[in-house]
């Protein structure tokens, strides 16, 4: 991307200059949080399981009967599009479908046409390589992640007020992030990264039954530890057993992999990145940019 250069934003077809990027204070989307988002990276000029995050998109807008207005290749050209226009080879993608432009009650039925934007910037992963090697800080939540039946997170929805709440949890605390139970007490995720934790050089994590997001990046993670030769299991986990693990790591779009070294007070392992940890986070960018791992943003 050229220096100086205002970064364009897609607006329901239309490329807009950032400082001008606006949609209606009426969109349901702004009123009640009422439509679905991906948050998507791109690396060295291939956007990371592109197709993955679009079937997850469509899978949350149905499960909230949200109708996009584009197919699924219509969107990943968007997608693709918006990029070459900010001439981005590494970036951070967030994709939104808001319910649209309605009136202040809550009848969705008066949104009569969903609005699509994508907004993609240059970014750094969330954690840096200080991060990667000493790992973060996590409290356990007084904040229950939403249940399964409710407002589930398994829905990428733009209602995060409750990772909101358990982020402000750990702000007060001086902590990097918050674990969060689910309603019967077993770990779910973070506020915004899926968890796992090492025993034994077993590989463990939650299942989406805690309401956990099914993630794109801890889907791949689960394929790379396997093909590495690990046994990873999806299973319930207790506050002891996430205390007592040899390993805690967290995985993300944004976060990457990221180690995590101290939990409420307690040190992980010997408090810092664990063998696991570290090979997985070294194999995981070098596969990131590889091609059959996403879609290219510039034909060859």
């Amino acid at each position: 991307m050229e220096a100086g250069k205002e970064v364009l934003v897609y607006i329901n077809g239309e490329y807009v200059p950032r400082s001008k990027a606006s949609i209606s204070v009426y969109d349901h989307g702004f009123l009640y949080g009422d439509g679905v988002f991906e948050g998507i990276r791109a690396y060295d000029g291939v956007v990371f399981k592109l197709k993955e995050h679009i079937d997850r998109l469509y899978d949350s807008a149905k499960a909230i009967m949200l109708e996009i207005p584009l197919s699924k290749e219509e969107m990943i050209n968007a997608v693709l599009e918006t990029l070459r226009k900010n001439g981005l080879r590494d970036a951070y993608i967030r994709l939104l479908v808001t319910r649209g432009v309605g009136d202040l009650g809550l009848d969705p039925r008066k949104c009569r046409k969903p609005n699509v934007i994508i907004i993609t910037e240059p970014m750094l992963p969330l954690y840096g390589k200080e991060s990667k090697m000493k790992g973060i800080s996590v409290i356990i939540s007084s904040v229950r992640r939403d249940r399964v039946d409710a407002t589930t997170h398994q829905i990428k929805s733009m209602n995060y007020l409750n990772s909101i709440l358990a982020k402000l949890e750990a702000i007060a605390a001086g902590a990097d992030d918050a674990v969060m139970l689910d309603e019967r007490g077993f770990v779910s995720e973070t506020t915004a990264t899926n968890i796992f934790i090492v025993k034994n050089k077993k590989i463990i994590t939650p299942p989406t039954t805690t309401g956990a997001l099914p993630g794109i990046t801890r889907n791949f993670v689960i394929e790379l530890a396997r093909k590495l030769g690990y046994d990873v299991e999806e299973k319930d986990i207790t506050p002891f057993e996430l205390l007592t693990a040899d390993e805690v790591f967290v995985t993300g779009t944004g976060a990457e992999i990221v180690p995590v070294t101290k939990i409420a007070g307690r040190v992980i392992g010997d408090g810092k990145a664990g063998e696991v940890t570290m090979r997985l986070i070294e194999e995981f960018e070098k596969e990131r940019s590889k091609p059959e791992n996403g879609v290219k943003i510039y034909p060859d």
